[in-house]
């Protein structure tokens, strides 16, 4: 069974928790963490790479000694150095790490006085008062952790996988599908489809005369770890990863409906067969039946045209409007890839990327970019070797030299400046006159309320080098929720102040949420899309942003970085 990225990037930061839970040297720790990171922002399978004998210690934060055991990870699928790590600390121990309360001299304490290595002896000793007597805790913060677990069970993410976890599931199940000599089309139906940040499970259409031999292919595929049902049409199978994998071969003549059934959401399909019934149709997953007769469903066109509708693109369809709009000619023409000239957030060996200036320059001109804004960490977030105003004059100074020899390319000059608690920023007004634009962002003191959270931000805003809000709700699907903070007076101040928040495209984060980009569009607030580019391959994760944007709706014109850097630069610039 072959070793994906993720894998790889799983036993590294599983290795970094438990180092990080013993207290060991926390440059030994941050090695492991940007190994993990480059491992899983590569656009190959390191793999790959590993069978065509790459070196791979020349990929960026890898040396010899981590490039050995990537390539244990590979060929054996685990790595000694773990299983020694574990017989001293419990791996379960790094579970707990998952509680937002918690970080790993917590845990350590938890671990050595109560023998807590388990979310269920958390949640126990929680109840039975035990953790608020330890130093350091307290009752409040072990009222936080009930609550924690609490949410941890009952989160819309539990169960579900993040859409580019799927992804690298998907791609190659297609990829293997498509091949096959008997299938004529083989697409990935439900929020896959849609787009939505996390999935439930896989269904896959494809179109074969010869449908038990392709269910029998199915189940043989190389990720599927074990197979639920198989029948001529239809097999479930478990992919690795606990992802489940739905296929269903059906006719060329009921593929659009089919497609359009299996891609949902519920709702939207609910509202599609309701006008079918009051033009006396049928719609189901077979096709458009008026009596006994199919009238349509070879294709999605025929779905939507027999209920007099355009058709509407997948990201659209969760029945928030997108009907009404339909029947008035009032859908958006929503944004593509293509669109985009630029990326507004990245970052270089100057803080916590793994590429240089000129890397970062070169990877961004191949993607047919025109600008890329160089965003390393203020001098706040220390764990990223943040800049003070003199290495930041240093990299103003190295992006003017490095443009003089780029053609038809430029980089901005920014910093992502942390929002301090008290709403000042992390960096003199004399440094930050000297950039192109400001992305402001809060890394620190999450839990405080949602008034002052707020009021946080407003302040900041009122800056005059404020441009953009990173990651403007702090989340990590599945990992840590949103801060409590009111969006809407948020993105009020940013319309009223001249500033504007992005859609951060990391896979973890995707934030803004499809729900506040769609309030932002309704508003009138334009914004960015950017990746958070830690390395040059992590400038292709701009897909996932550009998929949140078209799911709130967001046009070419409702997305700062689709325009030129001069017609851009009067946008921000501020009175």
């Amino acid at each position: 069974m072959p070793i994906h990225n993720t894998d790889v990037a799983d036993i590294l930061n599983k290795i970094a928790d438990l180092l990080e839970i013993a207290n060991e040297n926390p440059f030994r720790i941050r090695a492991y963490r940007n190994a993990a990171l480059t491992i899983s922002g590569l656009s190959r399978e390191v793999a790959d790479l590993v069978a065509n004998a790459e070196d791979l210690s020349t990929l960026p934060g890898i040396g010899k000694d981590l490039a050995g055991k990537v390539e244990e990870i590979v060929r054996t699928g685990s790595l000694k150095q773990l299983a020694e790590l574990q017989k001293e600390t419990p791996g379960e121990l790094t579970e707990l790490m998952k509680v937002a309360q918690l970080g790993p001299k917590r845990v350590a304490t938890l671990y050595k006085q109560l023998g807590i290595k388990d979310t269920a002896g958390l949640e126990k000793a929680a109840k039975a008062g035990k953790i608020s007597s330890l130093s350091g805790f307290g009752k409040k913060t072990e009222a936080r952790i009930l609550e924690e677990l609490g949410r941890l069970r009952s989160s819309e993410t539990a169960g579900r996988t993040r859409l580019a976890d799927a992804e690298r599931f998907v791609l190659p199940l297609l990829e293997y599908l498509r091949g096959l000599r008997d299938v004529k089309r083989a697409e990935a139906a439900g929020s896959y489809r849609r787009r939505k940040e996390t999935v439930g499970d896989i269904d896959i259409l494809a179109i074969s005369k010869r449908g038990a031999d392709i269910i029998g292919k199915f189940t043989r595929f190389e990720d599927v770890d074990r197979v639920i049902s198989k029948g001529k049409t239809r097999s479930t199978v478990i992919l690795r990863g606990e992802l489940q994998a739905d296929l269903r071969v059906v006719p060329a003549v009921s593929f659009g409906a089919a497609l359009h059934y299996f891609t949902g959401s519920k709702a939207h399909n609910v509202a599609i067969r309701t006008l079918g019934v009051k033009k006396g149709l049928k719609i189901n997953e077979y096709g458009v039946f008026k009596g006994t007769k199919r009238v349509g469903g070879k294709t999605e066109e025929e779905v939507y045209a027999a209920v007099d509708l355009p058709y509407i693109e997948p990201e659209l369809r969760e029945d928030r409007g997108e009907i009404d709009a339909a029947r008035k000619g009032k859908l958006p023409d929503l944004v593509t890839l293509e669109d985009i000239k630029g990326d507004l957030q990245s970052h270089t060996t100057a803080s916590d990327g793994k590429n240089t200036l000129e890397e970062m320059a070169r990877a961004a001109m191949d993607l047919g970019y025109k600008y890329l804004a160089i965003t390393d960490h203020s001098k706040r977030v220390t764990m990223a070797g943040g800049l003070d105003e003199k290495r930041l004059a240093k990299e103003i100074a190295a992006i003017d030299k490095l443009n003089k020899k780029l053609k038809g390319f430029q980089l901005l000059k920014s910093c992502e400046v942390d929002i301090l608690k008290d709403g000042s920023l992390d960096l003199s007004d004399d440094i930050l006159d000297q950039l192109d634009l400001v992305i402001c962002a809060i890394h620190y003191n999450f839990n405080l309320s949602r008034e002052k959270q707020t009021e946080r931000v407003l302040r900041a805003m009122e800056n005059r080098h404020f441009n953009i809000m990173a990651h403007p709700t702090g989340r990590r699907i599945g990992e840590r929720e949103p801060y409590d903070i009111d969006l809407q007076r948020v993105f009020q101040q940013a319309k009223d102040t001249g500033c504007y928040l992005e859609i951060n495209s990391q896979p973890d984060r995707l934030d803004l949420a499809d729900n506040y980009v769609l309030l932002a569009r309704e508003m009138g607030l334009k914004l960015a899309i950017s990746t958070d580019a830690h390395s040059i391959d992590n400038l292709n994760l701009i897909r996932y942003g550009i998929g949140q944007a078209r799911r709130g709706w967001l046009e070419k014109q409702d997305v700062l970085n689709t325009r030129s850097w001069s017609d851009l630069e009067k946008l921000l610039k501020r009175g």
